[in-house]
């Protein structure tokens, strides 16, 4: 069993195509296709569902993957033991967040390890919109950013899951539907709302749900604070939809303004990810970076030093 099978195979896990899984690992689709049958034969178990799309792992290639990401860190980390021999990591890293990204990773936790661990490198910290923080990455302005995906985050960057969090209507405690356990899209129709700006992620989810149910809505008020969208909506400017992880004393109990109700019928959720560059070499710092964020969760993925061998 060699490295280069188990990245292929992870590629294909990730991707759930051939196609995109070689162009990641830049190698021919036969090339990726002969590795991972290769890699069957030596287990002497199929590792995906034939004729699946997209393409789904089968219950033994759904217990390779655990493994096989931590092997791929492992040597990463035995190799990178040699290199810390030779040179003393110093610098700056440059990270971007999103407002929000406490509610769902622990960031804290990620910097302050990070911190401790490699004290010549000087940790930046910038907050502005998920697309904007996208674009500093693939220009090279940012070294990476935990934002949620877009629907399309461009060739250039490479996007690594990290966790999802659900999407809620934020409705005032004086509200209609204050008393509802769920709701539905087309229970909304003829409400007002308090959104954050078009360009954020989650009003791209949101305008994208209510478009797709052919839905009509009207947004009365927007801002690029989500504490400031939970108070608007506590004073009755409108209801809103918000991640469902967000922490505000408008909706601590025990005398609530505002009430986070799950909506029923679609699937709202923001998705999580540390964009990396995708081509290019990938500076100390980042990849250091990466390596303390995975193994706080345990679950380490198959990203290598350079981002040209992904």
């Amino acid at each position: 069993m060699e490295l280069r099978q188990l990245r292929h195979f992870l590629a294909l896990a990730e991707e759930q195509n051939f196609t995109r899984a070689a162009q990641r690992e830049h190698i021919v689709q036969s090339g990726l296709s002969n590795s991972i049958h290769a890699l069957e034969r030596e287990l002497e178990t199929p590792l995906y569902v034939r004729g699946s799309r997209p393409i789904r792992l089968t219950t033994a290639g759904f217990a390779l993957e655990g493994p096989a990401r931590r092997t791929i860190s492992s040597a990463g980390y035995a190799r990178q033991a040699v290199l810390d021999t030779r040179e003393a990591i110093t610098g700056t890293l440059r990270i971007g967040a999103m407002q929000s990204a406490e509610h769902v990773v622990p960031l804290t936790e990620y910097v302050a390890r990070f911190a401790r661990d490699y004290p010549g490198i000087t940790v930046e910290i910038l907050q502005l919109a998920a697309l904007d923080m996208l674009a500093m990455v693939e220009t090279g302005e940012l070294d990476c950013a935990i934002v949620p995906a877009p629907p399309s985050a461009g060739h250039r960057l490479r996007l690594v899951k990290l966790g999802r969090e659900p999407m809620k209507l934020a409705v005032a405690t004086t509200h209609p539907l204050a008393g509802e356990k769920s709701v539905r899209l087309s229970q909304l129709e003829h409400e007002r709302f308090v959104e954050v700006p078009p360009t954020w992620t989650s009003r791209l989810l949101n305008d994208a749900a209510f478009a797709g149910r052919g839905i009509g809505r009207s947004v009365v008020c927007e801002t690029n604070s989500w504490d400031l969208v939970l108070q608007l909506v506590g004073a009755g400017v409108g209801i809103g939809i918000v991640p469902g992880g967000l922490s505000h004393p408008a909706i601590a109990e025990p005398t609530p303004s505002v009430l986070l109700i799950p909506i029923a019928d679609v699937q709202l959720e923001r998705h999580l990810h540390l964009a990396i560059p995708s081509v290019g070499e990938l500076e100390p710092a980042v990849t250091r970076f990466i390596d303390e964020v995975w193994h706080i969760r345990n679950d380490p993925p198959a990203v290598p030093r350079s981002a040209n061998a992904l």
